[in-house]
């Protein structure tokens, strides 16, 4: 059998093409296996933070019963027992969350690996076709007629340099492709990255709650030696407490407003950027009027408390008049400073006080220091941990923070 000169080069280009691909096949084989057991483990970590997220479900109904039920030490330290569980199943879950985002992390690495040495094997792919056409350019078009025994062999020449050129154009739309596929993983990649570097934080979050509850247990427990009696006396003064700040904020505003409109004789101002945050964005331990607030049966929680360290400074979220500053002692110390268009904002639990009755502040301007460690100045009684309890109150009324904040 006579070997032709077309015949050969399609040959050769043939053993260039196909014989890398067996050894990549097995590569790639393996790899989507490694892909199919991971995505295996991601989908038993998706059912494990199921199974975690109805348990939560569970604790949130064991609060709400307990704190529907009568105020006594027992059902208190039920519902300190069910945040406790509900904390360490938090952790459990951002923890197995982070394993799973850790997994797909794992499994778009090796994506982009796959992707890498498709593109790689695609190029050696173009520059083999682009030889080969290099090397036939750099004949005449006569010595190719010449070199063949017949037309008919110098026509299958021809057809055959077509095919190559519409080779370079399919390798090079492939090419295309694989890179746009290869960014768009490297940009999911990115995606992940940032969501772990989240779901680390939320993790360190949640384990301060979890120390804060504890906290709050042993604190209830010393402060009433597991006594029912000294718990109800605790709760008489609580509760006692809090009822003569909400009537002190609410007839003071009034007062404060009549005062300033004689002084003034025009309304306050308010801030045209709005609201900032009081201390540094965090998390919200408790929502404004939230369910699940273990002092609920004293009273409607009416603002947000907001994660702040002991001591972290304290900012006005308006400019505004300095209606109430109380230094309670041990007791519930709190700032309370009159805006325009009839808005307040009250911040409660300070630790410090650094302005006075009766002064102007502007947006920004410390004045206090956080607190709401139990047992330090400021806390009160019944506190749930280090926070910053922010209220607004329009017209005297308290309403949710949250669509005031940006």
């Amino acid at each position: 059998m006579k070997i032709t000169k077309p015949f050969f080069f399609i040959l050769l280009l043939g053993l260039l093409f196909y014989m890398p691909s067996f050894s990549y096949g097995k590569i790639e084989a393996n790899q989507n296996e490694e892909i199919k057991e991971i995505n295996r483990q991601i989908d038993s970590q998706q059912d494990k933070i199921k199974k975690m997220q109805d348990q939560q479900e569970v604790y949130k109904g064991l609060i709400k019963q307990k704190q529907g039920e009568k105020a006594n030490l027992n059902n208190q330290l039920a519902i300190l027992d069910n945040r406790l569980a509900k904390a360490e199943l938090d952790i459990e879950s951002v923890a197995t969350e982070i394993e799973r985002t850790n997994l797909e992390i794992k499994k778009i690495n090796l994506e982009i690996t796959d992707k890498d040495q498709q593109i790689s094997k695609q190029k050696d792919h173009l520059i083999t076709i682009l030889q080969l056409m290099q090397k036939q350019d750099q004949n005449s078009s006569l010595e190719i007629l010449l070199s063949n025994n017949s037309f008919t062999e110098f026509m299958d020449q021809v057809k055959y340099l077509e095919d190559i050129n519409s080779e370079v154009g399919e390798t090079l739309d492939s090419l295309k492709e694989s890179l746009k596929e290869l960014d768009n993983q490297q940009q999911s990649l990115t995606k992940k990255d940032k969501e772990l570097a989240k779901l680390k934080e939320q993790l360190g979050d949640k384990q301060v709650v979890l120390n804060d509850e504890q906290d709050n247990k042993l604190f209830i427990l010393d402060q009433t030696k597991s006594s029912e009696k000294e718990y109800q006396k605790l709760l008489k003064q609580a509760k006692a407490e809090q009822e003569q700040a909400a009537a002190e904020i609410v007839s003071l505003e009034k007062e404060a407003r009549a005062k300033l409109s004689k002084i003034q004789n025009k309304k306050l101002e308010f801030n045209d950027s709005g609201f900032i945050w009081p201390v540094s964005k965090n998390s919200i331990t408790a929502t404004f009027h939230d369910p699940s607030y273990p002092f609920r049966y004293l009273f409607e929680h009416p603002g947000v408390d907001i994660r702040a360290s002991q001591g972290s400074p304290v900012r006005a979220s308006a400019s505004g008049y300095v209606a109430k500053a109380k230094d309670a002692g041990l007791g519930y110390s709190y700032i309370m400073i009159i805006h325009g268009n009839g808005l307040a904002t009250v911040y409660g639990h300070v630790s410090k006080i650094y302005v006075k009755e009766d002064e102007y502040v502007v947006q920004g301007q410390a004045i206090g220091a956080s607190g709401g460690l139990p047992g330090t100045p400021g806390a009160g009684r019944m506190t749930t941990g280090p926070h910053m309890h922010f209220e607004v109150r329009l017209n005297g009324i308290p309403v949710d923070p949250m669509n005031y904040l940006p």
